[in-house]
């Protein structure tokens, strides 16, 4: 990638590289984060003048970013890995109201079609309140950015946190080029439209400020066009997927994410993981493992995967004793009402199949709901059959992920709503995620595989999941910015 070492690169984001913690006698930890945004940044030129800006999303983040020099955590000592960083404090109400009341409450049920629309969404004087803290959260990041980004300099804005920050960020600094990615899908216009007029179109106008939007498919690409041009009335240019707005044209791109498979296989046969092996294949024994890894997300759709495998086990008691499902549902969002019902729903429905089904000597199902990566990895590798089965994602890469680690061979059942559908589904069994039976179906079809089979559909989803490595997503973010800003 042609690049121009004299201007700098920023990133934002609401999570950061890099999390602190406190030790029993007072002191800041720092912790260094993983995932794929954080080996993305290895796509950075070692020579650019880059920087991540972060919320602090903890009281030691916080504590950590008042001591250091205007948060920068580098100035202070701190080792933020591949990236200096500079850390955030914003008022912890302000942050509360902005990430759980509008982020997690309303942008992220918008655009997943999560809404129980007979009881919510309510825009009443509380939401005003989360609403104007939204509003002041991308207000302290586009400062921030403002003061750090060098003369015409490139800033990538991730995400449904910071929707709002191009618009912001560009009324202080003209000069610079931004381009926004959103990792989540994106509503339909007639959904789009349970939203306030004026906020539906301060989010649109957030992003049209910014040269380049980009989104992991082509679906959540063009349903963000028909937004622009239903509730703006802007020009859409359906062909060349570019959206002219008051005076400036926005390009639209479609940035798929996949996995680095040599990172991920290494991590994956580390000693922690073999430990989680050995401890997993106690209780699996020589039966088949049918496996899921969420987050306890309702847009996850755990309650009805665990619903199917019931319906499996009743219609096709061939699989009695033959089959163990490992379900791992880490807790997400426990400060929201809607999650922690959702949680106590995924346990009580685990609860009714072990009862309804389990023995002496077979367990059917093994819910974890602690959070251990090893323990994820462990599964991975072990799986025979994977259950990904979202309502919607806007990409999903445990769809990708499992297939690049798996010891031999892995058939996956993915729903059609997955991000990842578009390049997984002609070797994966695709199912409505809200058919319970057509998923129990897809289950016995993928469990029925011979082991030649199921190796060779494992490779395909493999190679296709190592496709777009994270490093290679964000240089071509960084040439779709460079090629279309100004």
């Amino acid at each position: 990638m042609a690049s121009e070492p004299n201007k700098s690169v920023l990133l934002a984001s609401n999570r950061g590289p890099v999390s602190f913690r406190q030790d029993d006698a007072g002191r800041l930890q720092c912790v260094g984060g993983s995932g794929g945004l954080s080996a993305a940044l290895a796509a950075i030129p070692p020579q650019e003048d880059a920087l991540w800006v972060a919320a602090a999303l903890s009281d030691a983040d916080r504590l950590a970013a008042r001591s250091a020099p205007s948060g920068r955590l580098d100035a202070a000592g701190y080792d933020t890995g591949t990236i200096p960083v500079r850390l955030l404090d914003i008022e912890p109400l302000t942050f509360t109201r902005a990430y759980n009341g509008i982020a997690n409450s309303t942008l992220w049920f918008l655009h997943h079609l999560l809404f129980d629309t007979a009881n919510a969404p309510l825009f009443d004087r509380r939401f005003r309140r989360e609403w104007a803290s939204y509003v002041d959260y991308n207000t302290a990041f586009a400062q921030a950015l403002a003061e750090e980004a060098a003369p015409g300099g490139r800033v990538l804005i991730q995400d449904y946190h910071l929707t709002l920050a191009p618009q912001l960020l560009r009324a202080r600094r003209p000069d610079l080029a931004i381009g926004h990615f959103s990792h989540t899908p994106w509503a339909p216009p007639d959904y789009y439209r349970l939203l306030p007029d004026d906020v539906a179109v301060a989010l649109l106008e957030g992003l049209l400020a910014a040269d380049h939007a980009g989104f992991l498919t082509r679906r959540w690409a063009r349903a963000f066009l028909a937004c622009c041009e239903a509730v703006l009335g802007a020009r859409v240019d359906w062909a060349h997927d570019t959206v002219e707005y008051a005076g400036r044209r926005t390009v639209v791109g479609v940035h798929s994410l996949g996995v680095d498979a040599g990172a991920m296989r290494a991590r994956a046969n580390a000693p922690d993981v073999w430990a989680r092996m050995a401890g997993l294949r106690a209780q699996v024994g020589d039966r088949l493992l049918l496996v899921r890894v969420d987050r306890a997300e309702l847009s996850k759709n755990i309650v009805r995967g665990l619903l199917a495998y019931r319906e499996l086990l009743r219609r096709r008691p061939e699989w009695q004793g033959r089959v163990v499902h490992a379900a791992l549902a880490y807790p997400s969002r426990h400060d929201i009402p809607e999650y922690r019902e959702y949680s106590a729903s995924v346990q009580r429905v685990a609860k009714e199949i072990v009862d309804e089904f389990g023995s002496p000597d077979w367990d059917p199902l093994v819910l974890t709901v602690d959070d251990d990566y090893a323990r994820s990895l462990a599964t991975y590798r072990m799986a025979h059959v994977a259950v990904v089965n979202p309502i919607r994602d806007g990409m999903n890469l445990v769809a990708k992920e499992i297939p690049i680690v798996s010891d031999n061979g892995c058939a996956l059942v993915l729903s059609r709503e997955a991000g990842a559908a578009v390049e997984l589904g002609d070797a994966a069994f695709l199912i409505n995620p809200f058919d319970i039976e057509e998923t129990a179906e897809a289950m016995h079809a993928a469990l029925s595989l011979s082991g030649a089979e199921r190796r060779t559909r494992s490779a395909q989803l493999a190679e296709a999941a190592g496709r777009c490595p994270p490093q290679a997503w964000l240089a071509d973010q960084l040439h779709a910015l460079e090629t279309h800003a100004g």
